[in-house]
């Protein structure tokens, strides 16, 4: 009788460090993905500049009535 079993050393379930090596550069990667897309989002909603708004006169600090 032959034992007809194949091992497979490439699993991840079996080895812990493996597991726990997968499991921080996953982390790592997903704080990666994470931190470029924060900043992706800020530089696309960036600030634009100080607009043009017209004030009534008579709602300034000193206003000028008719």
């Amino acid at each position: 009788m032959e034992n007809n079993t194949v091992e497979n050393k490439n699993d991840i379930t079996l080895d812990k460090v493996s597991r726990s090596r997968f499991t921080f550069y996953l982390g790592l990667f997903c704080l990666l993905v994470f931190v470029l897309g924060g900043c992706y989002n800020l530089y696309k909603h960036k600030y634009a500049g100080k607009p043009d708004v017209v004030v009534p006169e008579n709602t300034l600090y000193s206003p000028k009535y008719k």
